[in-house]
């Protein structure tokens, strides 16, 4: 059973930042109930299997981007938990900032809530090469 920072580290960087479509389906199956939902500002997507298509989707728009957090991961009472990112190419400014919230049930993700959070501050530090 995986704890809430490892779920939301996982989940940002081995499924929605990797590239490989078979690496991405083996973490989802892992990390994800079957029936877990991701719900961001553009849509929802209901199930595991439609959680992976999009995550592909999204990281065909940017594969070169990676995320990277800015704030340590904070948890509910081992249930629910959140985390900041920023998101660009490697040794350049951040293209854009989010926050992942989940929530977890026996151990996998049973809801990732996205949230974008505007462009990051330009004084940020840029992505690490």
């Amino acid at each position: 059973m995986a704890d809430i920072a490892t779920l939301l580290e996982r989940n940002l960087q081995q499924i929605f930042g990797e590239g490989d479509d078979a690496l991405r389906r083996q973490v989802a199956e892992e990390i994800l109930l079957d029936d877990a939902v991701f719900v961001e500002p553009h849509g929802i997507y209901r199930g595991r299997d439609e959680i992976v298509r999009i995550a592909g989707v999204i990281r065909a728009m940017h594969p070169t981007f990676r995320y990277t957090t800015i704030t340590a991961a904070e948890v509910l009472h081992d249930q629910a938990g959140r985390v900041k990112w920023v998101a660009g190419a490697d040794g350049e400014q951040p293209a854009y900032a989010g926050t992942d919230f989940i929530v977890a049930r026996n151990g996998k993700i049973a809801a990732i809530y996205l949230f974008f959070d505007g462009a990051p501050d330009p004084t940020s530090p840029s992505i690490p090469a």
